[in-house]
């Protein structure tokens, strides 16, 4: 078979051709969370406010189905670089699998979990209300959510991501269509007001999923999957989580950082957490590019890895740091320049106004750091070393920022709280430093 691209293509344009497409992907992506919760303010502060507050659920979900495919996504990559297309189609095989074992749990936590989940954060009766009509549509119905994850990364593994950008493109242009019309019952639809939102998102997330499959099936030559008589094989499973679960954790340990910070900011008042879940809409805004820039980097410095170019490897994270770190630049700029536009989208009242500029503009700080570790912590997960990612993550947000926010807090002034983010951040430099020059040493120079 004639080699894939990832090989032989010169590195700048092979980055560029393979992350533009997901980074544009997830601009929609992103666009569209912030459209949500545009339309959920304009039902009232509690009905955003309880939308912010199922982010910690939801980002589980991502961490989860994200994590898994992350493993898979670097073992398939690394698998289709040393020309073993046997184990490739396994890998994919496992991993169909592995996505709906994912659909089952969040089912349970649905079915059974919303409401207490809820009720430890608030004893606001409407807040609570609304989080339950929004989160069990949204966990009951993942299943399209975690096909369509699993399905775009057997995409981008075999370095197909214009692909993903349609799925995604489209998954979230149905999702944006939706949401005025079942939010607020446009065009014979019933007002559904934040049940229409999460109907919305999971409607586009299963019309992703099924252009997803449709793609691999028809597109993707290099990946076969066949399940009829499959058996899970848990030598592969194994190794697909050995890189996975770090990536999970990693990315779960937002949903504790994000719960613990609602329950910080909720001591002060409402409009606190609804600032703090309007800032997530906003930052994916600037995240979600590097994100996308992340999936295309990890397959190539997986297949270059597997195919022992330790050239092409270095050459691929000089030009990822770089991206990152500029796209963190420009989105620092826009968060110091015009906060108080960016928190009119979210018909802010006065007392959100007066939180929420500073909570921008202190918490921005901490982007162009973040850029460096998120672009290094790609590398550790492409070339196997996931555990570093995981360290990083545990440490910033658990051992540093949320004990940082919590003292700060005793301060009785919530604009001490956002300065825990850039401390955060400064000390995750530190450590993701450590771990470059570790896998630099220890993995990339002995390549060849």
């Amino acid at each position: 078979m004639e080699e894939n691209k990832m090989g032989i293509m010169p590195v700048n344009r092979l980055i560029v051709s393979m992350s533009l497409p997901i980074m544009a992907s997830m601009l929609v992506q992103a666009l569209y969370n912030i459209v949500d919760s545009i339309f959920v303010s304009k039902i009232n502060e509690h009905a955003l406010t309880a939308v912010s507050m199922a982010f910690p659920i939801q980002n589980l979900m991502i961490a989860v189905g994200v994590g898994t495919a992350v493993g898979v996504n670097a073992l398939l990559s690394r698998s289709l670089g040393e020309q073993d297309f046997k184990k490739v189609n396994k890998i994919a095989e496992n991993a169909v699998f592995l996505a709906g074992l994912s659909y089952l749990l969040f089912l349970i936590i649905g079915l059974f979990l919303v409401g207490p989940f809820y009720r430890s954060q608030t004893d606001i009766e409407a807040i609570v209300a609304y989080g339950k009509e929004y989160l069990v549509i949204c966990c009951c119905f993942s299943f399209g959510a975690f096909a369509q994850i699993m399905f775009e990364r057997l995409l981008q593994a075999t370095g197909k991501t214009l692909y993903t950008m349609f799925t995604q493109g489209i998954g979230a242009i149905v999702n944006i269509i939706l949401d005025p019309i079942m939010i607020f019952g446009l065009f014979g639809f019933p007002r559904m007001g934040v049940a229409g939102a999460a109907t919305a998102t999971v409607i586009g997330q299963i019309v992703a999923a099924i252009l997803s499959i449709w793609l691999n099936h028809t597109r993707n030559q290099e990946v076969h999957i066949n399940m009829k008589g499959f058996r899970p094989e848990l030598p592969v499973i194994g190794q697909i989580y050995g890189i996975g679960i770090p990536s999970i954790i990693m990315q779960a340990i937002g949903s504790v950082m994000n719960y613990g910070m609602n329950r910080i900011l909720i001591s002060f008042t409402s409009t606190a957490t609804a600032v703090f879940g309007v800032y997530f809409k906003l930052q994916s805004f600037v995240f979600m590019p590097v994100f996308g820039l992340n999936n295309g980097v990890i397959p190539i410095v997986a297949y270059n890895y597997g195919a022992k170019k330790a050239e092409r490897v270095l050459s691929t994270i000089r030009h990822s740091i770089i991206y990152a770190c500029s796209i963190m630049a420009i989105g620092l700029v826009i968060f110091q320049a015009v906060p108080e536009q960016l928190l009119t989208m979210f018909n802010a009242s006065g007392t959100m106004m007066e939180i929420g500029i500073p909570a921008l503009r202190i918490i921005s700080l901490s982007f162009i750091l973040a850029g460096f570790c998120i672009a290094c912590g790609s590398v550790f997960q492409a070339l196997g070393c996931s555990i570093y990612s995981m360290f990083v993550s545990v440490a910033r947000q658990l051992l540093v920022l949320l004990p940082i926010a919590f003292a700060l807090a005793r301060l009785g002034n919530v604009d001490l709280v956002w300065w825990s983010f850039p401390i955060a951040e400064l000390m995750s430099l530190a450590m993701t430093l450590f771990f470059m020059l570790r896998v630099k040493r220890n993995i990339i120079s002995r390549i060849s």
